[in-house]
């Protein structure tokens, strides 16, 4: 198999709508208008990627990307709700709402100087906008089973790689030599292991292979698209399968380099991370919040111990300062694999500073940590320690039992001492004198 496009063209199998599961009730009614418009102009319309992958295995797909042989401009001219984005890859976004559907024009491989493409000095692309036939597009795809036409036209399935035999034999297979494609975008080593972990697939061996002797590559991608794709891993319902395979691969030291290294000091610590991940999964599966400042402090935790404890041997400051002077300084180091805004950032740096304070149960100080804005997320992350042994689990209960307390049983709770009434200071009256003038 070849991801060349000057390659002979390949004929597809073409599934008909009798043989296959996708429905056009998976299908969002914003991508279907997409389609149709698409169609009755004359252009070729398909749903490509994950939302039919998606569709074949019995999940319930969530976005949806066209493939087209319109280009950008042409796509612009139809939908007055289209805007085009991408230096990397030129596309439109035609919104609906809330709702974006992808559209993609059908792209080659360079054959030109001219062309508009660009690698850097690793092989990996930095552009790509030279535009072909779909017969060229599917080469340019990662995965097989990410490669699969979803044609509107007569709503068939249009296979050119086997991806619909990959899918049945639940293996992520790339298309193309596997080494090279790896070099071309680093980024396909941890979209590996997030279909693997979402769909319970195996990844096929010259695929682990490449990914064990090109980890290295990753450092080479920008750091704020490795924020996207930690948000993807993690935020998806498949924690904990993703961590291992991550670790597997001596991908998640790529992208934690601190974190990993305090897990070599300390296994233990691991205990804590599945915990973490384990509940992050629980949280998604049954429709709670969640937010990645948490489970960034998670894998920040330990390391920010270990320095914490380092600067308050050099200098004067409290636990509390200490963590956050800590926590501050990884952060900083972290920014150069993994760009992590600051809103997530100094959240997580207050969630973690507040964890010695559980530790005073009386007072002022104990009621005003009731009242931080961060109260609640130190409390879910202090209760976490407890269940790993990290920290006292009757001090997990006080502050569990204490938050279901009236605010004057609280403060009885809490021995929180109320001052006696402060009466206003009395202005001592001058008296006056008897006069003596004119006494003699």
């Amino acid at each position: 198999m070849t991801n060349d496009a000057s390659a002979e063209k390949h004929a597809p199998q073409i599934i008909s709508r009798a043989a296959h599961t996708v429905s056009r009730k998976d299908i969002s009614d914003s991508a279907l208008k997409v389609l149709y418009r698409l169609h009755k102009a004359g252009f070729q319309a398909f749903l490509v990627g994950g939302c039919v992958r998606d569709a074949l295995v019995g999940l319930h797909p969530k976005d949806f990307d066209v493939a087209t042989d319109a280009t950008p401009d042409e796509v612009r001219a139809l939908f007055s709700n289209a805007r085009l984005i991408g230096r990397r890859f030129r596309l439109a976004h035609v919104r609906f709402g809330r709702e974006i559907i992808e559209v993609a024009t059908f792209r080659a491989a360079a054959i030109s100087k001219h062309d508009d493409v660009e690698h850097d000095d690793h092989g990996r692309i930095i552009r790509d906008n030279v535009y072909g036939t779909i017969e060229e597009d599917v080469w340019r795809r990662d995965f097989t089973c990410n490669a699969l036409y979803y044609n509107i036209a007569d709503f068939s399935i249009w296979d050119y790689v086997g991806g619909c035999q990959d899918i049945d034999e639940r293996k992520i297979a790339l298309i193309g030599e596997a080494g090279q494609r790896m070099r071309e975008d680093p980024v396909r080593m941890l979209r590996a292991v997030r279909f693997a972990a979402k769909l319970d697939f195996r990844i096929a061996d010259d695929v682990r292979r490449a990914m064990h002797e090109h980890v290295g590559l990753l450092t080479n991608v920008p750091a704020a698209r490795l924020f996207d794709e930690f948000m993807k891993l993690f935020q998806s319902g498949y924690a904990e399968k993703t961590y291992r395979l991550l670790s597997e691969f001596g991908l998640f030291a790529e992208m934690f380099p601190a974190t990993a290294q305090e897990l070599k000091a300390n296994p233990g610590y691991q205990e804590f991370i599945l915990a973490a991940l384990r509940n992050t999964d629980r949280r998604i599966a049954s429709g709670k919040s969640i937010t990645p400042m948490f489970l960034l402090g998670v894998f920040f935790w330990q390391p920010s111990l270990r320095l914490a404890a380092e600067h308050r041997e050099k200098e004067h400051m409290s636990e509390a300062q200490a963590l956050s002077l800590a926590a501050y300084e990884l952060v900083g180091a972290q920014q150069k694999r993994i760009s992590i805004p600051k809103r997530f950032t100094i959240p997580m740096r207050e969630m973690l500073a507040l964890q010695p304070r559980f530790e005073i149960t009386r007072g002022k100080r104990a009621l005003k940590l009731l009242e931080h804005r961060r109260f609640r997320a130190a409390y879910d992350f202090m209760i976490l320690r407890s269940e790993v042994g990290q920290s006292d689990s009757e001090l997990a209960d006080f502050w569990t039992d204490v938050q279901k307390l009236s605010a004057s049983d609280r403060a009885n709770r809490l021995q929180v001492l109320k001052k006696p009434p402060q009466h206003g200071r009395r202005r001592r009256r001058r008296r006056r004198g008897k006069s003596t003038a004119g006494s003699s």
